[in-house]
């Protein structure tokens, strides 16, 4: 899998490597702040919790 997707990348290797990176990056951003905050809203169940003073 890996071969296949750096032989589809085009240009030199620093420049595979920079849209590799880029890639990377783009991926965990939308894990981090789309992702995992739905799938915690799912599994997670919310309590209502109240203080009285």
């Amino acid at each position: 899998m890996y071969a296949a997707l750096w032989r589809v990348l085009p240009g030199p290797v620093w420049l595979r490597i920079l849209i590799l990176v880029v890639l990377l990056a783009a991926v965990l951003y939308v894990l981090a702040f789309y992702v995992f905050p739905w799938i915690d809203e799912i599994t997670t169940p919310t309590q209502d919790v109240t203080v009285d003073q």
